[in-house]
């Protein structure tokens, strides 16, 4: 906790139904964040066991600044992913962050299954395991409505729940928090499932004294002032990350028709200006952040005769218009906005979910599966089957969307059309096909998250491309990312919290820490990463990438899968020596 050299974990082992508070004063050399939930998963991880064990942790836990500072709003949940097999990283914000530091905890670890389904109730020293029969099954919106009426802490509380695809253990279920957040990526919805965890409610009334107001205040009114009066943050509060489109689509990245094509020839359709136009109605944001980045869109759907109609509202941006608009070849606002809010209800990761559909459209198209597979016909800008298919995929209706639950690169693997799968090492793509350093940091990220080291940043910030520079640069935003998640910040501000901006927030807040210091901590933090990935069996030489990748051009033409493999070796040098250092 601020000011204390310990780490305050709660350890809730729901087999036995045992409450228990640690105080960790070893895990302070990891700063918080990342660092602390990476060495709490190393210790409770069971290698041994699949995924879906009872045994596998769930570790929540939040920086060393959290709730203090602009734009310090993540929470950071890290597990054994179901999706991938290996080491499962994924961040959410909403109120989530600020909750678990007024309850008191820096990091929650979750064990065990419960004995019927269950919801977690975290009152600051009061924890409870709940009966949560009466909301198994329902949707994620209608979990969500039901715990804020019944439940107390209004205003102060983190509700996160899953759907029904959590429950059915499809492996890329996502967890809702607070509505518009969500850990999305790797599965960590199917682990709750798996553990009978329906919801997980977070609220306190635990408070801080700053210590030294008159630095925090300067410092506090620095950050605020560079993130409200200057361009640093304007792209995300106007048009959102939804501005990537068009821009995106004209460098010939935009993955369309399950990456048959490098463009969308709509792309103007569905733009952050379009839907800005079209479907924006309200900007909002997370707790302790004055951007307001959450872009909430709304269409209208008839629900009875005689005119009668309700409007619907669902965040969008950037990924969302991705995987449900151009990949699934859907040009219009309105249609991605339907796709967007049953995936939310059904409580499924949005990329993972329209990359499975696409697979699976290519795949009826070539004959690779039945019209009795996919019950109805999948062709691309068809949105009414989609969302029919959505259902049917977080219910697992049959065996053939039992055996896409499993993700896409286990589906190729059974039917076929690997080849055509839009996964690296499991995890289904995100919206980029920029190059090189794209695909080679998908395939070294330290996480398999969700652009782990920027590699598509990487591929358009080098003018004449060079495999060494590119590497380098990887290695180095994925170092400096395993600080920024120690905070654990929004990484759309890691601009403005460069290494002197971080050094005065830490000191501001009691934290006398050098930038020698910052480099000893990332480098402890990303060899404890690759420790734990190495024990769970997971070497990116081994990866096997789809031809895809290698046939429909980049933004730098077509890839030559030699040179990945290359850059990847190389990669993999840079991370040994970074073990070699023992720190």
């Amino acid at each position: 906790m601020l000011y204390e050299k310990t780490i305050r974990v709660l350890y809730i082992d729901l087999a036995a139904s045992k409450i228990e508070v640690k105080q960790r004063t070893d895990l302070s050399e990891y700063l918080g964040g990342v660092g602390i939930a990476t060495k709490l998963l190393e210790e409770t991880v069971k290698p041994e066991l699949p995924p879906l064990a009872p045994e596998q942790p769930i570790i929540l836990a939040i920086g060393a600044i959290s709730g203090i500072f602009p734009l310090v709003t993540k929470t950071v949940a890290m597990f054994l992913s179901p999706l991938t097999g290996e080491m499962g990283e994924s961040y959410a914000g909403g109120r989530l962050a600020l909750a678990l530091s007024m309850a008191g905890y820096d990091a929650v670890v979750i064990s065990g299954k419960a004995s019927r389904p269950s919801y977690i109730a975290i009152e600051g020293d009061t924890v409870q395991i709940k009966d949560a029969r009466p909301i198994w099954g329902m949707d994620s919106d209608v979990v969500g409505q039901f715990l804020r009426d019944s439940e107390e802490g209004r205003g102060r509380r983190s509700i996160l729940r899953i759907g029904p695809a959590g429950e059915k253990m499809v492996k890329f279920a996502s967890v809702c928090v607070d509505t518009y957040r969500h850990f999305g990526r790797l599965g960590l919805g199917a682990t709750m499932g798996s553990k009978l965890v329906k919801a997980i409610i977070v609220s306190g009334d635990n408070t801080t004294k700053i210590q030294n107001f008159k630095d925090y205040f300067r410092s506090y009114q620095e950050i605020f002032k560079s993130v409200t009066e200057t361009d640093l943050m304007s792209k995300y509060h106007d048009l959102g990350t939804a501005i990537n489109v068009e821009s995106v689509s004209a460098l010939g990245a935009l993955p369309t028709r399950n990456l048959t094509e490098n463009h969308f020839d709509e792309a103007e359709e569905i733009s952050g200006e379009a839907f800005a136009e079209k479907s924006l109605v309200r900007k909002m944001a997370c707790t302790g952040c004055p951007v307001g980045c959450i872009h909430i869109g709304q269409f209208r759907r008839k629900f009875d005769d005689g005119y009668d109609y309700e409007s619907v509202s669902v965040a969008y941006d950037y990924e969302l218009i991705y995987s449900l608009g151009s990949l699934l070849g859907i040009p219009k606002t309105d249609e991605v906005l339907q796709l967007i809010e049953v995936v939310e209800k059904t409580g499924m990761d949005a990329i993972s979910a329209g990359v499975a559909l696409a697979w699976a459209t290519e795949s009826l198209m070539q004959d690779i599966v039945t019209e009795e597979d996919t019950i109805v016909p999948l062709t691309f800008g068809n949105s009414e089957n989609y969302s029919k298919a959505i259902r049917y995929l977080a219910s697992r209706r049959n065996s053939f969307y039992e055996a896409l639950g499993e993700g896409t690169r286990s589906a190729g693997a059974k039917f076929g059309g690997k080849d055509h799968a839009l996964q690296v090492a499991g995890n289904e793509i995100p919206g980029y096909h920029t190059g090189y350093a794209n695909l080679v940091g998908l395939t070294v990220g330290a996480r398999h998250s969700h652009l782990c080291n920027a590699g598509y940043s990487v591929d358009q910030s080098l003018k004449d491309f060079d495999e060494q520079k590119a590497v380098n640069k990887l290695f180095d935003e994925e170092l400096e990312r395993c600080l920024l998640n120690s905070l654990v910040i929004c990484l759309f501000a890691r601009k403005l919290y460069n290494r002197e901006t971080v050094l005065k927030a830490l000191r501001a807040a009691g934290y006398p820490l050098t930038d020698d210091d910052l480099t000893l901590i990332a480098k402890r933090i990303y060899s404890t990463k690759l420790h734990l990935k190495e024990k769970l069996g997971f070497d990116p030489r081994q990866v096997q990438l789809p031809k895809r990748f290698f046939k429909t051009p980049s933004m730098q033409g077509v890839l030559d899968s030699t040179m990945v493999e290359r850059m990847i070796s190389q990669y993999v040098e840079k991370c040994e020596a970074l073990l070699a250092e023992k720190i």
